[in-house]
Order: structure tokens, then sequence, then C-alpha cells
């Protein structure tokens, strides 16, 4: 596979052409930002172990029925995967209260909810991705009613897939972000990472709010110790698929 042009770059990726108009090669980087980029700063070895993570994850994900943008991983932090439209929208599910929930609601952070939340969010960096009502996104034609349906459907049987394998990993699911992409024949497939940059992930068997947190909100509070805990996260889900395997 022979990489062309670069076609675009994120916050967390860059994006490459191939050969093959239908595939994307995603190479993942060790640059870090948070509160919309107004805070940047880099954790090195990220974009290894956030690639590594999300191909263990999203090959799981296939096997449980997902469909994923997903093809391989020809090196440790560069992961070929199919050419999608992605929607404009970031969709978080959410176990537990914690992070923007709890600030713009009252509730405690810890709050265990009685159901899991799905919420849409414009991905929009100049409006600052504002959380939408169903009726505001058909009102912007982000997606159409009938995908916004499916999303939420896939939406909530990923969280249900991810709750249990992270907690065979020790690991509480506390929220995630995902996003979705449209395929050249108009299917769904869930497209970007999954990674301690777009989950929220606490250590089961600590109890400090501090200590027990696995995830990006280390660099986002400044918490230290961000390379090890993303380290140990990578570890623990190599560990459980090896002992599923």
């Amino acid at each position: 596979m022979s990489v062309h042009s670069k076609l675009y770059e994120g916050k967390a990726k860059i994006l490459y052409t191939t050969d093959d108009p239908q595939v994307l090669l995603a190479d993942f980087k060790d640059d870090a930002t948070a509160f919309n980029a107004q805070k940047r700063g880099s954790i090195v070895g990220k974009g290894k172990i956030n690639c590594s993570i999300s191909t263990q994850l999203f090959k799981q994900l296939e096997e449980y029925g997902i469909k994923t943008h997903f093809i391989d991983s020809p090196s440790q932090n560069q992961m070929r995967v199919k050419s999608v439209k992605i929607l404009p929208l970031e969709v978080v599910v959410r176990n537990i209260a914690a992070g923007s929930l709890c600030q713009q609601t009252g509730l405690a952070v810890g709050t265990v909810l009685q159901q899991p939340l799905v919420e849409f969010y414009y991905k929009n960096d100049q409006l600052g991705d504002p959380l939408l009502t169903r009726d505001r996104l058909l009102l912007l034609k982000l997606a159409t009613a009938e995908q916004v349906d499916a999303i939420t459907n896939l939406a909530l049987q990923i969280n249900e897939f991810l709750s249990g394998f992270w907690q065979q990993c020790s690991i509480t699911l506390v929220d995630f972000k995902l996003e979705f992409g449209l395929d050249s024949k108009q299917q769904i497939l869930l497209a970007d990472e999954i990674s301690p940059d777009t989950c929220r992930l606490w250590d089961s068997a600590e109890a400090d709010p501090n200590r027990r947190v696995m995830d990006k909100d280390r660099f986002r509070r400044d918490l230290g110790n961000v390379e090890d805990a993303y380290q140990e996260v990578l570890q623990r889900v190599l560990q459980v698929v090896e002992i599923k395997n």
C-alpha cells in the first residue's frame, strides 16, 4: 500500500489517502488537547498506545456484530480504515455522572445513572461542540431521523459490550464519545477511535477520585502520570484479549 497526500489533520490523528480510494491511513499522534483545544500538550507514546487499544477494541466489536471502519494496523501508530463520510456529530454515552453532565445538571460526580444516557453534540469547534436536541439536529440536517435512531441503538449496543469488556479489565466505563460515518453504500460505520482519549475510565479497585482516573482527565486536570495511566489501560486490554483468545 502506497501512501499519497495528507487528507486531513485533526487534534489526535492525521488521515492520508492511499492507492485505494476506499482506504485511508490514520496516523495517531502524541498531541493532546483539552477544553476544545484551549489546552495543548503532548503525551509520550500516546499515538502508539491509542492505536493499539483502538485496534483491539474495534476487532472485539466487529466480532460482537458492530460494523466499524477498521481494516488493520500496519504499524504501532497507524491504522488502515475504510473511507467514510463522517457525520458531524459527537455521540456521548454516559453510565455515571461526570464532567459536563455534572456541571450542567448539578448531579454529584459518581452518581450511577438508572439507564445509559445518549447525547448528541454538534461537531463544530467554532461553536464549541454544543449539545443538541433531536429537533435541532434534524433542523440542521446533520443526520436523518432514521440515522439518529440507528445511531442511538448502535451506541447502546456498543456501550453494553464495552461496559462488560472494561469490567473484565477491572475498569469502570464512566462515559465515552463515539463518531460514525457513512460508507459508499450509505451504511453507518463506527469510526474514529476508542481509547483513553475518548473514554472516561476509572480503576475499579481505587476509591480515591484522583488516583482512580485512567484517561485524558489526568491531562485535563493536571493529575500527572498520564503516560503511566494510558500504558496501564493498554496492558489490561491486552491481558483480557489474550484470555478471550
